[in-house]
């Protein structure tokens, strides 16, 4: 293992009920809430002290964005981007628990041996055959999510039978297949995929019925900072007007049973997080 990451690993085995913040790194030209904010070397391992310090219990680093009709990018293109960030990171802070947000494998290997010791994949295990080995090999965390289609295409009018009974026999499915090649119960995290071939009311009817996917037994992650439905409710309100209605959806999803919350930022959403546990008893 390239570093400790063991109290990440006791909160999972655990099942403890305090909330873990993921603050979001994009390493992209192009991503929808900062892309080219934090392209620049430079700039991106700033951004990343900043959440640490704003206390960032996770860091989610991304080398290729996967916002709709996005186009996907190299292996070598994602590697270059993301992995002199983690090296910088690791040796910034070496307890630091950093997430490689990639579906490839390969990129996911280079960023573990880089000090990445969780991997957040947002096509459940099913874009490459490898990562689940790989996840099997080195023994992290997997955020197995929830997306219909690819980012190219995913948000091309996605429709369901049964949204909440079509996601949770994904989670299902892939859970099962995740446990036949050797992946553990606690490194299981799930993610319903907020904004991932979801409707404008999917998204809503996600959030109101977490417990549903809870129901399941592991680990509840949801990233609804910033994205697009929030938007859209608030009268087309631009990226920057959508922080309190991230808060709203924040403070119901850790109520409904969201633990893991990804978000953009942080030192806000942490608040968010540490009224909302007070209110409903978290501890």
């Amino acid at each position: 293992m390239p570093h400790d990451y063991k109290k990440l690993e006791y909160w999972l085995k655990n099942k403890k009920n305090n909330i873990l913040i993921m603050g979001v790194v994009n390493v992209t030209p192009d991503s929808f809430s900062d892309g080219g904010l934090y392209f620049k070397p430079r700039d991106a391992l700033e951004h990343a002290k900043k959440l640490i310090s704003e206390g960032a219990d996770i860091l989610d680093i991304g080398g290729e964005s996967t916002r709709p009709g996005s186009d996907p990018v190299s292996v070598q293109e994602e590697v270059d981007r993301t992995i002199p960030l983690i090296e910088s990171i690791i040796n910034f802070n070496p307890n630091c628990v950093v997430s490689i947000d990639t579906y490839k494998s390969e990129v996911a290997e280079r960023a573990i041996l880089a000090g990445a010791t969780m991997i957040n994949d947002i096509s459940g295990l099913t874009f490459d055959p490898n990562m689940v080995d790989l996840v099997v090999n080195y023994r992290l965390p997997i955020v197995i999510m929830h997306m219909k289609g690819t980012p190219k295409n995913m948000q091309n009018n996605p429709q369901y039978d049964n949204l909440l009974l079509e996601i949770n026999n994904f989670f299902k499915k892939q859970i099962k297949f995740a446990k036949s090649k050797g992946v553990k119960n606690y490194q299981i995290i799930l993610d319903p995929g907020i904004g991932f071939g979801k409707s404008f009311d999917d998204n809503f009817e996600i959030i109101k019925n977490l417990d549903f996917i809870n129901s399941l037994g592991y680990p509840v992650l949801i990233g609804t900072s910033k994205k697009a439905f929030i938007g859209d409710i608030l009268d087309n309100a631009p990226i920057v007007d959508r922080l309190f209605g991230t808060a709203a959806t924040i403070s119901i999803g850790i109520n409904n049973g969201a633990r893991i919350i990804r978000v953009h930022d942080v030192y806000k959403m942490k608040q968010v997080a540490i009224v909302t546990q007070k209110l409903i008893g978290i501890r």
